[in-house]
């Protein structure tokens, strides 16, 4: 497998891939042919039982990724074809297996909306998160505001969406919005030590945990507790969590098989 796009870096390795954003010259702004290979990468990703966990960082020092290539948006034709264009975030939505965001620098705008989009987000103490859109006349549309709101909390997604001004790596730690702070030299070692950690897990279970997670967003408490029981009978079903009780009698390392 391999990246058909310059501007898309790829590697898998120990069930971990890497895609990397790779246009630091243009702050690894993303344009349409680059949203069309995100696309394809994650029905690749879901398709392949090669692949368990998934890593998205930025290419060189300043920036995780800036959202679209401005320059490109004047080249549709009507607002409706701009509404319905193929979208990086909806790419990124397609994916079922565990995505965990690598921020090294400036994630704004449809960039912050990316790395909002994966499950899991460590940042750089680089790293600064805004929503500038406001301050060109528009707001975002890849999930913006609700994501931003559901991992920040009202009050804070408000201060970022009307001002528009920028919050630093450790602000981000302190509302909740990545995980971990590292320093830059640490960050894609510290992203490739959880990825490999969740791909040493049940790979149904993990995916499992993420469509769980994403469906007790909209649900009211007493579906999504039903709902998760369901996921979990599934998951009992598998050979995967046969092989996680044997090697529990057995005291040994659990081999999983993705089954």
């Amino acid at each position: 497998m391999e990246s058909t796009v310059p501007e898309i870096g790829w590697s898998l390795s120990d069930h971990v891939a890497v895609i990397t954003l790779d246009r630091p010259a243009k702050l690894n702004a993303v344009t349409a042919e680059m949203s069309a290979e995100l696309m394809r990468l994650a029905d690749w990703c879901n398709a392949s039982d090669d692949v368990r966990a998934v890593i998205l960082t930025g290419s060189g020092d300043r920036a995780f990724c800036v959202g679209s290539d401005i320059a490109e948006l004047d080249a549709y034709a009507t607002p409706w074809d701009f509404r319905n264009r193929a979208d990086y975030c909806d790419s990124l939505r397609r994916l079922r297996k565990p995505l965990i965001a690598a921020v090294n620098g400036w994630a704004l705008g449809g960039g912050l909306e990316t790395a909002l989009t994966c499950d899991i987000r460590i940042a750089a103490e680089s790293a600064r998160f805004g929503a500038p859109e406001i301050k060109l006349g528009w707001v975002g549309g890849g999930g913006m505001s609700a994501l931003l709101r559901a991992s920040i909390g009202e009050s804070n997604a408000a201060l970022m969406l009307m001002t528009g001004d920028p919050i630093t790596a450790a602000q981000a730690e302190r509302w909740h919005l990545v995980s971990e702070v590292t320093r830059p030299e640490d960050l894609l070692g510290r992203a490739h030590a959880v990825a490999e950690v969740i791909a040493s897990r049940a790979p149904i279970a993990a995916e499992t945990a993420k469509a769980n997670l994403r469906a007790a967003a909209t649900m009211p408490l007493d579906q999504a507790l039903t709902y998760e029981r369901d996921l979990q009978t599934v998951c009992f079903a598998t050979e995967d969590a046969a092989e996680g009780r044997a090697a529990f009698r057995e005291r040994r390392p659990a081999v999983f098989q993705r089954k």
